[in-house]
């Protein structure tokens, strides 16, 4: 058994941020810092690249959008939309169903039940029943789903709805599929 006087004391390094004292596994690795570490703390270094991308929010939308018109990103963004629908038939279902419902005017979005925001998404208790949804604004549909993962246990795939059947995988599809 190690005696506790022979453990090499943790290292610590000063965050030019905030001024503060932490142990290096609060520092990014930064390859071109002397210790291999960015000179500010992970909570510094996240304010500040908040900091910026709100001041320079148009630029960074605007650099997004051209990149995303990019003929490679395109395709890989379709190729994961289509993975996700092949994966979650009954989810991709539910949502086809709700969005198609408000386009067609049969059913109509409603505010936040929690805060009464009026920007709130579908949200479904139930895949079994596509347009049984509740509306809540995406902090509140967030902090829903938080809840439901703490609470389920990790096994819990929602095998048991008919929309995830294997036979009704087909309705997904496979080019330029939408989320």
């Amino acid at each position: 058994m190690e005696c506790q006087a022979n453990r090499a004391p943790a290292l610590l390094k000063r965050c030019t941020g905030c001024d503060e004292r932490l142990p290096l596994g609060e520092f990014y690795r930064h390859p071109a810092a002397l210790d291999g570490h960015a000179g500010k703390c992970k909570s510094c270094t996240r304010a500040a690249v908040r900091a910026n991308y709100s001041k320079h929010r148009e630029q960074y939308r605007e650099y997004e959008r051209a990149r995303f018109q990019e003929p490679e990103r395109r395709a890989y963004a379709n190729a994961q939309s289509a993975k996700y629908c092949r994966e979650n038939p009954g989810k991709s279902r539910a949502r086809w169903a709700v969005n198609n419902a408000i386009r067609d005017g049969r059913l109509f979005r409603r505010p936040c039940e929690v805060c009464g925001a009026s920007a709130a998404e579908a949200h479904h208790d139930d895949y079994a029943k596509p347009l049984d949804v509740r509306w809540l604004c995406k902090k509140h549909h967030h902090e829903h789903h938080s809840r439901e993962r703490a609470l389920a246990p990790a096994n819990d795939n929602r095998s048991d709805s008919p929309w995830r059947s294997p036979s009704r995988s087909s309705y997904c599809r496979t080019v330029g599929a939408r989320p």
